[in-house]
Formats: structure tokens, C-alpha cells, sequence
């Protein structure tokens, strides 16, 4: 009976997941056009600009993740009924939203200053598009939870789609960085109205007693925060390198190994649907396959693209920015694997967020430490790569052990307290 239900279990995840990878691929083929298009149409220095924007809200970002993977997990882990726990996770949606955004509009002076922008309207779009991203990361965690793969996928096709086609057209008509932000602000509440929709049947069925209200709430921000953190350290990881390298390789050897982490964040981000659909079995703990299965699919892909690669470096190499960046062609693929392993690293991160795992994810932060400690050591392209595979790898099989060590535990959140409505 116990197999039954893990294949029934793998099956609904697999038919999942065909169209959560075609949304996700919309979604990062839109953002890669919204970039390229940004690029040639600003200039650099307009681009610049607006790249550095863009950046700062990508670690905004990390809040509405956090929040997505707590949402997701408290509806899929079968620990309360959904009618208590959506109301709370409505609420700190909400709450968290105003407060990000209210927080990024008083910095809007810093923001203008840190980021050089000279424009304290683009500064303040910050804060602004904020708040409909917090948003769509609620509502997303919700749908993930709820296993509502369909409206999911829609959410996620309207967050990259409409960004693309307004970002463009604005551009067109006014080439500055300005405009561009404009657009992602104006489009990212198209996903909200599509998330909202989605789950407007729920909006008569869901009891919001006050028992226990304040309770949960804390709950959930707890669990919020460190999700978060989680997150933040698995992007400060796969980015910090960069940053890194900046600083002990000269310009050129610099600028070849942003190229070839243009490549490694692809294969980084191309099984990114399989965290997606496998995070609710893993949060329940229904399926004991699920957790090798989802590994599996991310190592096979990343083998793919790793092979791919190294057979077509040429392909590859337009990927990356064209023949300006030739003498990187030969280790391309060696970038590929930098992705597969982060990609793995991203996989058992979001299974120990599943199985609310509190310590174990601290260990990436040790991890990032390491890697800026050896790799200020480096002088070579070839030596920055050697160091940040080997602390990923290492970081990955902690990671691992870590997660089969935790395997046998019930499935838990940071804190429980839920009173029944």
C-alpha cells in the first residue's frame, strides 16, 4: 500500500512538473530577453543603471521567497487544516508586502546614492514594485502548497511575459533606465490579479478566528525569517564568486568569467521547476522517492547541458556574449558543471526548508565564507572556478549528509502553535 502511494504520489509530481518547466521556461526566457533587450537598447552606461536596480531587487526578492517556501510548506505538510492556516499566511502576505515596500520607500534617498542612479523616482520604484513581488511570492506559495499547478504556472508566465513585451515598448519609445523599471513595477501586477483570482474561491471558505491569531502569525514570521536567510545564503553563494573575482583578476580575466557564469546560471536555473513541484511531497513526507527523484532529474539535466556544452562550445560561446569572449570557449563546460552543482545545492537546500530543517542551512554560510577566503588567494580564471567547484561540492555532500542524517525525523516546522478555527 505504502509503494502505491509513493508512485501514486511520483506520477502526480512528474504530470506537475511538465507544465511548472514550460511556465519557468517562459518566465527565465523573458527575464534573458528583458536583460538582452535592456542592454542594446539603454547603452551601457543606461544599462548599467538599470542592471544595478534590477540587482538590488533580486535580493529583495529573497523575502518573497522565503515567504513562498513558508507558505508552501505549512499547506503541504498536513500539519493543519487549511482553513486555520491560510487566513495567518493572508495576513503576514499582506503585512509583509506594506512593510518591505513602506522600509525601500523611506531608503529611497540611499538607494538613489548607493546605487548612483541620479534619480530618485527610478530609486523609489524600488519600493514600489516591492510590494505586488512580496505579493505573488504569498500567493505562488499558496498555489504550490495547494498543488494548483496550473494557476502556479499562470502566475509565473505573467510575472516574465508581460515584462518582456511593456519593458520593449517603453524602451522604444523612451531608451532610458528609468522606463525600464517603470516596467517591471506596472507589469508585476499582473501576476498578482492572476494569483488573486486563482484563489478567489477560497475567499467566503477560509475562517479567520482570533483564537490563536497572534501565535500563528509569530509562527509564521519566524519560520519567514529563517527561510529567508536560507535563501539569501544560497544566493549569496552562487553569486559571491563574481564579486570575488572582480577584485583579484584583472578586467579582462574578469569580464571571461562573468561571461561563463552566464552559463552556469543557466544550467543553474534550467531544472529550477523540479524544486518547485517536488517541494510539496517533500514538505508532506508522503513520498520517500520524491527527494532521489528530484536529485536525480537535476544531476541528469545538468549532465545534459554539461555535455552539450562541451560538444557544442560554439553554440555555447554566443550564449555567453559572441567571439569578444574566446578565450573562456575551451572551459565552458567546466562552468556547466559550476551550475549542475549549483543547482544540486539549490535542490537540498529547499528539501531541508521542507522538512524544517533549522541548522543545517547554516552551514552555506560557511560555505560563502570559504569562498571568498581562497578565492582572494587566486590570480587565474581557471583557479577562482577550481576553488568555487570544490567548496560546492564539499558544500553540497555536507548538505546531503545533513538531509539523510534529518530524514528519520518527523516533519517539522520552526514553530507549531496553530489553535483550530
Amino acid at each position: 500500500m505504502a509503494r502505491a502511494v509513493e508512485s501514486s504520489t511520483s506520477g502526480a509530481t512528474l504530470r506537475g512538473g511538465g507544465g511548472v518547466a514550460a511556465a519557468v521556461l517562459v518566465f527565465n526566457g523573458a527575464t534573458y530577453g528583458f536583460t538582452i533587450a535592456s542592454a542594446h537598447l539603454l547603452g551601457p552606461t543606461g544599462y548599467g543603471a538599470l542592471a544595478a536596480w534590477m540587482n538590488l531587487l533580486m535580493v529583495v526578492n529573497v523575502g518573497s521567497l522565503g515567504l513562498q517556501a513558508t507558505a508552501a510548506r505549512r499547506l503541504s505538510s498536513g500539519e493543519h487544516s487549511l482553513d486555520d492556516v491560510e487566513p495567518h499566511l493572508v495576513r503576514l502576505t499582506l503585512v509583509s508586502s506594506l512593510g518591505i515596500g513602506l522600509v525601500l520607500l523611506v531608503l529611497t534617498p540611499l538607494i538613489d546614492v548607493t546605487l548612483q542612479l541620479d534619480d530618485l523616482l527610478m530609486a523609489a520604484l524600488l519600493g514600489v514594485s516591492a510590494v505586488p513581488l512580496t505579493l505573488v511570492g504569498g500567493l505562488s506559495g499558496i498555489l504550490q502548497g495547494e498543488r494548483r499547478w496550473g494557476a502556479f504556472s499562470a502566475v509565473q508566465v505573467c510575472l516574465g511575459a508581460p515584462r518582456l513585451l511593456v519593458g520593449v515598448a517603453l524602451m522604444l519609445w523612451r531608451p532610458e533606465p528609468r522606463w525600464g523599471a517603470v516596467a517591471v513595477t506596472v507589469t508585476m501586477v499582473v501576476p498578482v490579479l492572476v494569483g488573486l483570482r486563482a484563489l478567489r474561491h477560497r475567499r467566503g471558505r477560509v475562517s479567520a478566528g482570533r483564537d490563536g491569531l497572534g501565535e500563528g502569525l509569530r509562527s509564521l514570521v519566524t519560520e519567514m525569517v529563517h527561510n529567508s536567510q536560507a535563501l539569501l545564503a544560497l544566493f549569496a553563494v552562487s553569486n559571491v564568486d563574481l564579486i570575488v573575482a572582480r577584485h583579484v583578476l584583472g578586467s579582462h580575466q574578469a569580464g571571461l568569467y562573468a561571461a561563463g557564469l552566464i552559463l552556469a546560471k543557466a544550467v543553474l536555473f534550467l531544472p529550477q521547476f523540479v524544486s518547485i513541484v517536488a517541494f510539496p511531497s517533500m514538505a508532506s513526507g508522503e513520498s520517500t522517492r520524491t527527494f532521489v527523484l528530484a536529485v536525480g532529474s537535476v544531476v541528469a539535466l545538468g549532465a545534459l547541458a554539461t555535455a552539450a556544452t562541451a560538444v557544442l562550445p560554439g553554440l555555447a560561446l554566443v550564449f555567453v556574449g559572441g567571439s569578444e569572449y574566446a578565450d573562456v570557449r575551451s572551459r565552458l563546460w567546466v562552468f556547466a558543471v559550476l551550475g549542475t552543482l549549483l543547482a544540486v545545492m539549490m535542490m537540498v537546500v529547499y528539501a531541508l526548508i521542507a522538512r524544517g530543517g533549522q541548522r543545517s542551512v547554516y552551514l552555506t554560510w560557511l560555505g560563502l565564507a570559504t569562498i571568498v577566503g581562497l578565492g582572494l588567494t587566486v590570480h587565474t580564471v581557471t583557479a577562482m572556478l577550481s576553488v568555487v567547484i570544490a567548496v560546492d561540492a564539499v558544500l553540497v555532500v555536507v548538505l546531503l549528509v545533513a538531509h539523510e542524517r534529518g530524514r528519520g525525523l518527523p516533519v517539522t516546522g520552526i514553530a507549531e502553535p496553530f489553535a483550530a478555527g
